[in-house]
């Protein structure tokens, strides 16, 4: 199996757009309602854009109007990991890619379902296979 988690940055920037390396390898944000999967409601499997792992289900997915795709709730326990995040003066939980560790956004307890969680996810760190 691949070892995901030691790829060099010069595979990362060879691999990923810009805005995706940004995104996925330097913990940037894009702009909020101005990007890919905010609005997409259509069936299929959200998966990282830098390695493919599966990560949240378009069943999990929920219009949280805070400008990127929200889900209440990831795949499975294999597919994100969690790390205090307490940049630029805030406290909060990052969401990353547990195959590659890869930066997918935040998660907060604010969630409208019975789960009770957000999953605030850049648009520019996730794929999407639709379901045929």
């Amino acid at each position: 199996m691949d070892d995901w988690k030691n790829k060099s940055d010069t595979y990362w920037k060879e691999k990923l757009t810009p805005q995706q390396y940004r995104v996925l390898r330097e913990k940037g944000t894009e702009a909020p309602f101005a990007n890919k999967f905010f609005k997409n409601f259509e069936t299929g499997m959200y998966v990282c854009a830098a390695c493919g792992n599966h990560l949240f289900s378009s069943d999990t997915k929920f219009d949280s109007d805070c400008g990127w795709p929200s889900f209440d709730r990831s795949l499975s326990s294999e597919a994100v990991e969690f790390e205090e995040d307490n940049s630029f003066g805030m406290h909060r939980t990052e969401v990353k890619c547990k195959r590659c560790g890869s930066h997918l956004g935040h998660i907060f307890d604010d969630g409208p379902t019975q789960t009770g969680k957000r999953f605030c996810i850049n648009s520019a760190a996730l794929g999407f296979n639709k379901k045929t």
